[in-house]
């Protein structure tokens, strides 16, 4: 079945899609960006690029990231960087279900259709 992938353009060319709502997941799981990057398969280099290309784009930060040392550092989601998560699962959902019949129909005219 083919599968829907949603990507935000924002006017000031800031841009959202599944990948950086993943990472902003598992940041929230984890409490750390590295830890979040490692289990996507990302660098940790990668990891923090995309979190300030996240926080950048928006009017306040999503994630706050607190440096290492004693207590080990990490980080968290802040209340706005939840909410963005929110919507974005709502826009998903809504647009999956809008358009399943004609994914379905996409699917049977594919060269990878499965066997009936």
């Amino acid at each position: 079945m083919p599968h829907l992938s949603i990507r935000i353009d924002f006017d000031h060319e800031g841009r959202l899609g599944p990948g950086k709502v993943a990472l902003l997941e598992g940041i929230a799981r984890e409490g750390s960006i590295s830890a979040a990057g490692r289990a996507m398969n990302m660098s940790y280099k990668r990891a923090w690029q995309l979190v300030a290309e996240i926080n950048d784009s928006f009017d306040e930060p999503l994630v706050e990231a607190q440096t290492g040392g004693r207590a080990g550092g990490g980080a968290a989601l802040t209340p706005r960087g939840r909410e963005l998560i929110r919507h974005y699962r709502a826009i998903e959902r809504k647009a999956l279900s809008a358009t399943a019949t004609h994914l379905k129909a996409l699917q049977a005219i594919s060269r990878n259709r499965r066997p009936r």
